[in-house]
């Protein structure tokens, strides 16, 4: 759907090779970051946060994914596993827990959270309980295989199910870039359904170089009003996400001279559950961008994983205190 005319920043970067343009450049991660999770390697105390309250509880339904799109934090595949498909009995036991402690949200993510067998299950379960639902989606046909059961979870629950789908850019070969070819469409026929049918809906994008916010969000904004949809939960435009660029390390000063609280990074009110290939048993980590270091790891029950988590990773300077992002709704 070609809607409105290349841009200057979209030509600097290389459209027609599709490489995944959105990665920084520049300086490389210093390696010496990001070793200890007690000091910076400035010899500074590293920052940790504490759970405050787990406000929202996120449910990763494996790894296995229609796409395998270039810059997939989580590595996400029609043949990566290594996160296998989380049933709905094991769900339960985390559902049950969530709902003793308070917990207002669950989150749904992947892979294709429609990958899974059990996501039927697992949403009305999350429903039933009372909880918000939000599901992270690309909309493509493995969605598009559950619009009846979609529909009737919508008559009974209404506006508790929120679905946020992921479309990288507001002009289609940007998406595609990322996402590979004839994906475009199929998620705007997805997103249009969606808002059709009177879901609550939001949109996930990408903060892109040499555009600015507030050229994304007009670049959105007038293909939501071409297409007639209605995004009722929002925009988000996510920061970059390349691990291997330069990022200042969080200290315990920088809440200070940042003028950020602890209270607003994601570890301090959320956890996810993951079943790992060969495990017999899920576990709960401490983010939904760090699935597979054994660091994040916080143990079996959500009670197990209420203590604080040291902000050693790239990603929770970048996406988190820096770039000011959440997962959740």
């Amino acid at each position: 759907m070609e809607l409105r005319p290349r841009s200057a920043f979209e030509a600097s970067v290389g459209l027609s090779d599709r490489s995944p343009f959105w990665q920084e450049s520049g300086i490389p991660l210093d390696p010496d970051k990001f070793k200890d999770p007690l000091i910076t390697a400035k010899a500074e105390r590293r920052a940790h946060v504490r759970l405050d309250q787990l406000k929202t509880l996120w449910l990763n339904t494996g790894t296995l994914c229609n796409l395998a799109c270039k810059t997939c934090y989580i590595e996400s595949s029609p043949r990566n596993d290594a996160l296998v498909y989380l049933k709905l009995s094991e769900a339960e036991e985390y559902l049950d827990e969530a709902k003793a402690m308070g917990t207002v949200e669950i989150g749904f993510t992947g892979g294709e959270p429609f990958m899974n067998p059990d996501i039927i299950g697992m949403l009305e379960a999350s429903l039933d309980r009372g909880f918000k639902v939000l599901v992270l989606t690309n909309a493509m046909r493995p969605m598009r295989r559950f619009e009846e059961h979609l529909l009737d979870l919508r008559s009974r629950f209404g506006g508790r199910l929120t679905f946020r789908v992921s479309v990288d850019h507001h002009r289609s070969e940007v998406h595609e870039a990322e996402r590979g070819p004839r994906s475009w469409q199929k998620t705007i026929d997805g997103l249009c359904w969606l808002s059709a049918n009177g879901f609550s809906l939001a949109v996930a994008g990408r903060s892109l170089p040499g555009e600015s916010e507030i050229e994304a969000q007009s670049g959105y904004a007038a293909l939501f009003g071409e297409l007639g949809v209605a995004v009722d939960a929002g925009l988000l435009i996510f920061p970059q996400m390349d691990v291997t660029a330069d990022v200042a390390e969080i200290s315990e000063d920088c809440w200070e001279i940042l003028n950020v609280a602890p209270s607003s990074v994601m570890c301090a009110s959320s956890r996810m559950v993951v079943k790992r290939k060969g495990a017999a048993q899920p576990e709960v980590i401490a983010c939904t961008l760090l699935p597979y270091d054994e660091e994040f790891s916080l143990g079996r029950t959500l009670r197990d994983a209420t203590g604080e988590v040291a902000l050693n990773h790239p990603h929770c300077a970048r996406f988190c205190v820096l770039g000011g992002a959440s997962c959740s709704a």
